[in-house]
């Protein structure tokens, strides 16, 4: 099977934060188990560089705006050594090739009779980059962005038929898989069947001067999401498709979205209606994952509890921070998390877990096995692995591993082959042989979570030889 899959384009107005390093880590370690079960992946991100939010951001910073995306973006792209990522494609929206299937997009849109321009006036919130009608407020305020002052615009844009495409969309959301989990798809639904409205596609060049110019009429730019919407197609060549990845991989292959909760209205319902629009197939499916707070408050700089992604991979190192985010945040809940119980979790499960069995279990091969064991043949993986990755329920999928490493520790402690390779040598190594194998196919087992260590540990289990410490005990605040 091919698969096409990719996140949402974080805003470059800021570092990159620790929601959106786990979303690009779900997407990584499911890009990383399908290659590992054979299977054709192509797997994007990129950033999000056109907006109001970006402008005044550049402003305010005293920087020219293409200066200070390109700052942003590159800051974003640091996330893949970091993080160890393996993306097939990192998409700028001020790439040229994605500014020019996105006015393609516009056109093709407009040609089947679904943008229009009228004169409007309605609340916007510049911190969602949309204008907000009287069933998304609450208590007069912007439910994601309750802080911030709406503003009442009154301009003429350009205007999308989304009502046209209600039907479609229902029968779009009738199939089950099409958004996990359930309830997400049950709030897209819901959405629908309370009316859809015409949203606005573009605003006015005098106010907003940063953003793709709509093709045929210089005094308007895209509204920032029609742009940036575009690029789950653009990243695969549409529309020439010179390499034939989008023929690939979204015609033909299964494709998934990644996003954030908050990201429904915007990846469920209007990207496919615009996907509509032109007569491109709607996307297979779109996973949806919670939030993460800290200390129970929204992360929050003012509050001074934000946990920055490179400043886990500063403490805990690549592959401890890729298990933390992967095995102890909630894949569709929000997730609370500190650095108190990081702590906890690495030293745990990591130092006095996967680490110390590694470090035993490798020593007493390397001290009374006279070669390498014979490595394994790439046989089947266990069943519920599989399920569990392609259900999204990363934890569980580690849960499973986590449950061999505990059992193979308990093999140690009960079978004491320190002790039985003194008595009765060959039963003492043919136990320490089995015992290597295992923690090779424990190794196969992490690959999609923690790639560093796998290679580690199946090279030491090749080498017959005890790695260094794999995870450094953390050092005491004096």
């Amino acid at each position: 099977m091919t698969r096409y899959i990719t996140t949402t384009l974080p805003y470059v107005n800021a570092d990159p934060h620790i929601g959106f390093a786990v979303e690009i880590l779900q997407a990584d370690a499911l890009a990383r188990g399908w290659r590992l079960r054979g299977e054709e992946v192509f797997f994007s991100t990129g950033t999000d560089e056109h907006g109001q939010k970006i402008l005044q951001a550049a402003e305010k910073a005293g920087k020219g705006v293409q200066e200070y995306v390109d700052h942003y973006a590159g800051e974003v792209q640091k996330l893949k050594d970091a993080l160890a990522l393996s993306p097939d494609a990192f998409i700028r929206t001020t790439d040229p090739k994605h500014i020019a299937a996105a006015q393609e997009l516009w056109r093709r849109g407009e040609a089947a009779g679904d943008i229009y321009k009228k004169s409007y006036t309605g609340l916007y919130c510049v911190g969602c980059e949309a204008y907000k009608t009287e069933k998304e407020l609450v208590d007069g305020k912007c439910t994601v962005h309750p802080a911030l002052v709406l503003e009442e615009i009154t301009e003429e844009n350009y205007f999308f038929k989304f009502s046209k495409y209600q039907q479609q969309l229902l029968a779009y959301l009738a199939r089950e898989e099409s958004v996990v989990p359930e309830w997400r798809r049950a709030e897209a639904r819901a959405f629908v069947e309370a009316g859809l409205e015409d949203f606005s596609i573009s605003r006015e060049q005098a106010r907003l001067s940063w953003g793709v110019p709509v093709p045929g009429d210089d005094t308007q730019v895209m509204y920032v999401w029609f742009d940036a919407l575009t690029n789950y197609i653009s990243t695969l060549g549409w529309p020439d498709d010179t390499q034939g990845n989008f023929k690939k991989f979204w015609e033909e292959g299964k494709t998934l979205q990644v996003a954030g909760k908050d990201q429904v209205r915007f990846q469920s319902l209007m990207w496919q209606a615009m996907l509509a629009s032109v007569g491109i197939k709607m996307t297979d499916q779109i996973f949806y994952h919670g939030f993460i707070n800290s200390g129970g408050q929204k992360m929050s700089k003012s509050v001074g509890n934000v946990i920055n992604p490179y400043d886990l991979v500063e403490k805990y190192g690549t592959d401890a921070t890729r298990y933390m985010l992967l095995r102890h945040v909630h894949p569709t809940e929000d997730t609370d998390i500190t650095w108190e119980r990081l702590d906890d979790w690495y030293t745990a499960n990591l130092v006095n877990g996967l680490g110390n069995l590694v470090a035993r279990v490798m020593k007493l091969a390397e001290t009374h096995l006279p070669e390498p064991v014979a490595i394994p043949e790439a046989g089947a993986f266990p069943e519920e692995y599989w399920r569990t990755i392609d259900a999204f329920e990363f934890h569980h999928a580690m849960d499973l591993v986590w449950a061999r490493i505990q059992k193979l520790d308990e093999r140690i402690t009960n079978e004491e082959p320190f002790k039985v390779i003194k008595e009765d040598a060959p039963r003492g190594r043919t136990i320490i042989a089995e015992m290597a194998v295992e923690l090779y196919w424990i190794a196969r087992m992490l690959n999609p979570f923690m790639p560093h260590v796998n290679e580690v540990i199946k090279t030491a289990v090749k080498e017959n030889k005890k790695p260094e410490n794999l995870f450094p005990r953390l050092t005491p605040i004096a």
